[in-house]
């Protein structure tokens, strides 16, 4: 099928056989998937849509897999990945600027920051992408999406350019119009104000050092695993249950930071689920909360 699946698509588009998650997901944890589609143009996005349907295969949509969890089993039939290869990002006006799904938040925010634009500094140290970002409204140190987000342009699963703006995103804490809607992100505009290039670089180098001095980033893991509970946060709670440190096979809570979860070295998805099962029983014990997990898991046991 890998042939068959290439003669669909460009050149600049990889087709991997038989992909180890592992080698895709920032928690470096995952099973195999049998073929993955690393789409290069928003065309090879919808020729991939055209191939499976006609071809009656099934289909998983994956962005750069930073809040992502992928199960033992792997996944089956077609993983089309928009993380890697759907990039770009340029300015649109004075105060505009458009980006590809696939690019990094990191490199959008660095653009903003060199043509003197302030309203993505928060975005600076949040790992994935734009794509993936707008999907939950991502956020940080009081700031969202939503606050700087004009439009999406996105392709439906029949292969459909379509785009939402404004209030159309239905933008509420790490949800958007797309968490409940069957469709691939494929660009982004957004909206900010000129500032003053020094103050915009201090405060991103500010909010650099916060998260290198609060959260584990040397050790794989997939961000925050939970959701922040009302008044309150889900690090609070999971150290108070006595959690930090504990550890199921090769995960373990965080010493650094009791809202993570971190890969120690040879962790699998059911080390992780498990963890997050016995972190959420503890924390409901002591203190009538119960998290809700914030990953998105995938794939088969």
């Amino acid at each position: 099928m890998q042939q068959e699946l290439m003669g669909f698509l460009s050149k600049e588009t990889r087709v991997l056989c038989n992909a180890s998650m592992k080698d895709h997901t920032s928690f470096k944890i995952g099973g195999v998937a049998d073929f993955m589609v690393i789409a290069a143009t928003v065309d090879d996005i919808k020729n991939t849509l055209k191939f499976t349907k006609e071809k009656d295969v099934p289909l998983t949509v994956i962005g750069n897999c930073t809040n992502l969890l992928i199960r033992d089993g792997g996944i089956r039939g077609i993983v089309l990945k928009t993380g890697d290869g759907l990039t770009g990002i340029s300015l649109e006006g004075e105060t505009f600027v458009r980006a590809m799904a696939g690019e990094t938040l990191a490199r959008a925010a660095v653009f903003a920051r060199d043509n003197a634009l302030t309203g993505f500094e928060f975005a600076h140290g949040i790992p994935g992408s734009v794509g993936g970002a707008v999907y939950m409204n991502a956020g940080a140190y009081g700031g969202e999406m939503k606050n700087v987000v004009q439009s999406t342009r996105f392709v439906t699963m029949n292969g459909e350019e379509r785009t939402v703006t404004g209030d159309e995103h239905d933008f509420s804490y790490r949800e958007s119009v797309f968490s409940d809607m069957n469709a691939i992100i494929v660009s982004c505009d957004f909206s900010f104000t000129v500032g003053d290039k020094f103050e915009i670089t201090t405060k991103m180098d500010d909010f650099k050092k916060r998260r290198r001095s609060k959260q584990p980033l040397d050790m794989p893991s997939a961000g925050s695993v939970f959701k922040r509970p009302e008044g309150d946060f889900a690090g609070r709670l999971i150290e108070l249950s006595g959690l930090r440190g504990v550890q199921v096979g090769g995960a373990q809570v965080s010493q650094k930071h009791c809202g993570f979860i971190v890969n120690t070295g040879n962790a699998n998805a059911k080390d992780v689920l498990s963890l997050i099962e016995l972190i959420q029983q503890k924390v409901y014990k002591r203190s009538r909360v119960l998290l809700e997990c914030e990953l998105k898991v995938i794939g088969e046991d």
